[in-house]
């Protein structure tokens, strides 16, 4: 099946083909590392981790993310600290690659950091000034939107509109309000680099730009983001990349993902309602968070409570209940395909619901099989399957086993389910049940079963 694709451009799912037959290219617009990745910042990482790992089933894929470390934020944060601004972006970004990585986020092929691209910025900077399209003015360097015709074909907004609905920074030197920042000077305090319109620093549309064609080309397949960034990020970064070589396309597809809300809210500081994954790691299971994450439609909103994480903590645990006892050997899970009904879900615009639902179908086959031989056949499908979504890494043991949540060890609840077993042989149904009653009140569910009781935290 052909992989179907969304493109944001063209305002529709269209089929997915590579400029050059067997390569694929794509880029994702990464963290501006000063502070902790919230939840909503996981969202994209998440689900283009999902298209990246189909893509390499498929093509040879080239996939950057990158670094945003030079930004006002990080300045900012360097002065309320009283911290060197290199100190904190690399914390910063070892912090969020080990976020990612509970998440089940493979790294991408590449990972370029602004800062070491700014020599590739002001090249691409001066041929926008010499073919007409920027203009320097007190020392700064702005993209004259008005030189460009195509620009708003992206967000579909007219100028007025933009300006109305996006952060405009209203200049004297500017020709016009909604002309954009391609370099600004720098105060002796702030980080800065020699160029030839002074010492400053990149504007922050012209760093994507810079650092995708340096690592990808001038024409990249696919441009991954938030909704969030279409304007003005995205917009600019299109502009100016295509004005700065000859008309050259930019992106072939633009991907971008939904909103993430927070009960119904707006995530939001000044609402107190900002989840870090940081945070969230400590508490759950990075698979369960995952798995959240990819229960909406990457392009629909999705909203996050505490429900979210229960019904994917409860979906987990009933895939991985099925794989229990089960065990394929590593020659059963490795030569494995995944099963096609699954792969068509992802090749369909990244429907992770509906590979969900696949995966269940396939765990629901398993538990009614008798036939040793189906079983296995099945659990390496389910996991193959896990595969391509990032889930189900764990060893089924491992996983009930964990001691994420719930007042009881695992070493508790086995203590209490022998203890149980105990009362039973003596016939003393009464108190066994009682056990039955108190490991349920602690939020652990046991199953009796031929080959002995098995439990999950509930």
């Amino acid at each position: 099946m052909t992989i179907q694709l969304h493109d944001t451009l063209r305002g529709k799912k269209v089929a997915f083909e590579p400029l050059d037959a067997g390569k694929v290219t794509m880029y994702l617009c990464g963290p501006t590392v000063y502070n902790y990745a919230h939840i909503g910042n996981a969202r994209p990482a998440v689900v283009f981790d999902v298209l990246a790992r189909l893509l390499r089933q498929r093509y040879t894929l080239k996939f950057a993310r990158n670094f945003t470390d030079v930004d006002d934020k990080i300045n900012a944060a360097s002065l309320a600290s009283g911290k060197p601004i290199g100190e904190i972006t690399e914390r910063f970004k070892r912090i969020y690659n080990e976020d990612m990585a509970a998440l089940g986020v493979l790294p991408p092929d590449v990972e370029p950091c602004a800062t070491d691209h700014i020599g590739e910025m002001i090249d691409m900077i001066s041929v926008l000034i010499d073919n007409g399209h920027a203009y320097v003015a007190e020392n700064h360097v702005l993209f004259d939107v008005n030189s460009n015709p195509d620009y708003g074909s992206l967000s579909k907004r007219d100028l007025r509109e933009m300006i109305a609905g996006a952060r405009v920074e209203v200049a004297p030197y500017k020709k016009a309000a909604h002309d954009f920042v391609l370099w600004k000077p720098s105060t002796p305090e702030l980080p800065g680099w020699d160029s030839p319109w002074g010492r400053g620093r990149p504007g922050w549309h012209i760093e994507c730009s810079a650092m995708a064609k340096k690592h990808l080309g001038v024409t990249i397949d696919i441009h991954a983001g938030g909704q969030d960034l279409v304007f003005p990020h995205h917009e600019n970064e299109m502009a100016q990349s295509e004005c700065a070589h000859g008309g050259e396309v930019f992106a072939r597809y633009w991907l971008h993902n939904g909103f993430l809300s927070i009960d119904q809210e707006k995530m939001s500081k000044s609402i107190g309602n900002v989840l870090l994954v940081h945070d969230l790691v400590k508490q759950v299971p990075g698979e369960v968070i995952r798995l959240a994450l990819l229960s909406a439609h990457y392009r629909q909103p999705l909203d996050w409570s505490d429900k979210t994480l229960e019904s994917a903590r409860r979906m987990l645990d009933r895939l991985y209940g099925a794989l229990r006892g089960v065990g394929p050997g590593t020659d059963a899970r490795a030569g494995a395909s995944v099963p096609a009904r699954v792969l068509a879900a992802i090749e369909d615009d990244i429907n992770t619901p509906q590979a969900m639902a696949e995966l269940f179908a396939l765990a629901r086959a398993l538990n009614r099989s008798t036939d040793n031989a189906e079983r296995t056949q099945l659990a390496a499908a389910m996991l193959a399957a896990g595969d391509l979504l990032g889930l189900l890494q764990l060893d089924p043991d491992d996983w009930f086993a964990g001691d994420t949540g719930g007042e009881l060890s695992s070493a508790d609840i086995d203590r209490l389910i022998e203890k149980r077993a105990d009362l039973k042989r003596d016939k003393d149904f009464a108190a066994a049940d009682a056990i039955r009653d108190e490991l349920l009140n602690a939020g652990v569910r046991i199953e009796d079963g031929s080959d002995g009781t098995t439990w999950r935290r509930a």
